[in-house]
């Protein structure tokens, strides 16, 4: 029989507080991280672009990938210290399996091409007319705020369940042979 350490009703809470603020900054940094992309790629005006992607670079990454870590913290902290566990419900593994895989991506497949962006904007500025915002960053700002939106479903309305069914005896009726005839 496994026991886990459950979490004082004041330190749930503390650390409830501290997931929900994280995933909240998480979704907000990354809706403003969407208006400063949609801006740089449907304005006229190009150094309105190469200053609303290169914001980009300068506030988004390190602080969406901290949000997103302290989420996971936090996240783990609760899955362990409360009843629901880290892997014992069907809706906090797909939410882990989520963070962890966004925060992934965040580091290395957001970080770089966001980076890149970044320079394209500093040679519009610089007046190379050859420089073009590429639109493939239009993807992660739809994809990870639509993903962040389905955790927060998830965890309000907690579906599908445990991942598999404790180990109950099975109580079964003692037949006595005696007196069966």
């Amino acid at each position: 029989m496994t026991t886990t350490r459950k979490l004082s009703g004041r330190a749930r809470k503390a650390v409830l507080l501290v997931h929900v603020l994280s995933a909240a900054a998480w979704l907000g940094i990354d809706l403003a991280l969407g208006i400063l992309v949609v801006v740089a790629l449907s304005t006229e005006d190009v150094v309105t672009a190469a200053i609303a992607i290169q914001a980009v670079d300068v506030f988004a990454i390190w602080p969406m990938f901290g949000a997103s870590v302290v989420c996971m913290i936090s996240g783990v902290v609760l899955g362990v210290g409360s009843k629901y566990g880290l892997v014992r419900y069907w809706w906090v593994a797909v939410k882990l399996f989520m963070n962890v895989g966004m925060s992934l991506l965040i580091a290395f497949a957001l970080r770089p091409g966001v980076a890149e962006a970044a320079r394209i904007g500093e040679r519009m500025l610089a007046g190379d007319p050859s420089a073009v915002i590429p639109s493939d960053l239009l993807h992660p700002v739809v994809v990870a705020p639509t993903l962040l939106l389905f955790a927060y479903v998830l965890s309000v309305f907690k579906p599908w369940g445990r991942i598999r069914k404790s180990a109950q005896p099975v109580k079964r009726e003692r037949r006595d042979l005696v007196g069966a005839v």
